[in-house]
């Protein structure tokens, strides 16, 4: 694994943690560094961190609140 892919995954703690859980990625990232952008895309989908599971958790925590509120009426 080249020494940039190592820097990469050590600052994210969702890379670190989602490589530590499947460590056949090391093998891959290992052989072929340029599978990184694949390695990326399975992270976010597992950890939901796309700009949408973002969008849908953010309006679920409003329509929440907005029922909390609702009851204090």
């Amino acid at each position: 694994m080249t020494l940039e892919l190592q820097f990469k995954i050590k600052e994210n703690e969702h890379y670190l943690r989602y490589l530590r859980q499947n460590s056949y990625w090391y093998k891959i990232l290992n052989r072929s560094p340029w599978e990184f952008k694949r390695f990326e895309e399975e992270v976010r989908k597992t950890y939901h961190l796309s700009k949408m599971d973002r969008l849908e958790k953010a309006f679920n925590t409003f329509e929440m609140l907005e029922k909390i509120l609702g009851t204090f009426k």
